[in-house]
């Protein structure tokens, strides 16, 4: 924390010595976006090429200039306070900054990843903390929080949750993991989740179960990244069978994001692989279908033509193809046609073995 205190202090500093000579001072941070990250296998993850962008103060940017020093600001009292604000609470606070307050939440959350990537660190670092509910886990896990008041060590038992499961905290550097499990299943839905918690899959499997419940929040993806490392354990991924499910849901927790990609390193899970819903499994498994939506070839399409994850796999490239040609997408659900739980008798237990099957 001190750390991100003295690059704050550190970049405020230019930017008065710049205005005490009346020159017109400046901010710098990388572009984040996916045409400045490579990507390779040996790396695992999305790492920033180098391009930046110059934030220089004019009478056109005199207010975001205004506002990402007010961000690095609050940033600093919160470090300072050892506090904490959500997204949603530091665009509420915007409004005591007179003229450069924030009108949406959307330019409050653009300029507090500004300034994260300026200063190369995540924002949980700077202080703030999400709003999204982290994942839902179940299963041979026992993870190990503390007591804020005492100290002390609290053991959570992840098969002790009756029908419910344990929700992953805003904050997971502190929680050390007890587990016999052989592998770690995080799964797309909240439906499919909870019918795989109710019939005990992770008993049956010997796994841990985890709810991604859409993209994965950053906190979630870190928590299996420290449990997938610390463990040993390999990870299998679970999804639709649609583009968002592979290029958004599945791609973000393996390698990471273009938007950000500074600090992809630490919140993406290199050893995931998708064992399903792949489009081969639309047609082997004679899946009920939807057609793909026009954002849904616009997917395949970026995917295949700027997304440098696909570019690397031709595996990828092929099941996209696949996919734009059947012009289809299936849900987990879909496997109900042949009863439900035929995902646990037949359809888990036959995906795993084949690892032909499995998308990288």
């Amino acid at each position: 924390m001190n750390d991100v205190k003295n690059e704050i202090k550190d970049i405020v500093k230019r930017v008065y010595d710049k205005i005490k000579v009346r020159k017109k001072p400046s901010l710098e941070m990388p572009i984040r976006s996916l045409s400045n990250v490579r990507y390779d296998q040996d790396e695992g993850f999305f790492m920033l090429k180098g391009s930046k962008k110059k934030r220089t103060l004019t009478a056109n940017t005199v207010k975001t200039f205004a506002q990402t020093l007010k961000m690095m600001d609050l940033s600093n009292n919160l470090i300072k306070d050892d506090d904490m604000a959500t997204k949603r609470e530091a665009y509420y606070v915007s409004k005591n900054w007179d003229e450069a307050r924030f009108n949406e939440q959307s330019e409050s959350d653009t300029v507090m990843d500004d300034v994260e990537a300026m200063l190369m660190v995540n924002r949980e670092q700077m202080g703030f903390v999400p709003e999204e509910k982290g994942g839902d886990i179940a299963g041979s896990l026992i993870v190990i929080d503390q007591d804020p008041e005492t100290g002390k060590e609290i053991k959570i038992d992840c098969t002790k949750f009756g029908s419910g499961a344990y929700s992953v905290p805003s904050s997971v550097e502190h929680l050390k993991f007890e587990t016999k499990a052989d592998f770690i299943l995080a799964i797309e839905t909240a439906g499919m989740f909870q019918r795989l918690v109710k019939h005990k899959y992770w008993k049956k499997a010997n796994c841990i179960l985890i709810s991604l419940g859409g993209v994965p929040t950053r906190a979630t993806r870190r928590f299996i990244r420290r449990l997938s490392d610390e463990k040993k354990l390999k990870v299998y991924v679970f999804t639709d069978g649609d583009p968002y499910g592979w290029l958004n849901i599945y791609r973000t927790l393996k390698v990471g994001s273009g938007n950000a990609a500074h600090i992809n390193e630490y919140f993406c899970v290199p050893n995931a692989t998708l064992i399903g819903i792949t489009p081969q499994d639309i047609e082997d498994y004679k899946l009920p279908t939807h057609p793909l939506k026009d954002i849904d070839i616009k997917r395949i399409k970026d995917g295949l033509k700027n997304d440098p994850f696909v570019k690397e796999h031709r595996e990828w490239q092929k099941a996209l193809k696949q996919a734009k040609e059947m012009k289809k997408r299936a849900e987990q659900q879909a496997l109900a046609k042949w009863g439900l739980n035929y995902v646990i008798s037949d359809y888990l237990p036959k995906k795993l073995k084949n690892k032909d099957s499995w998308l990288p």
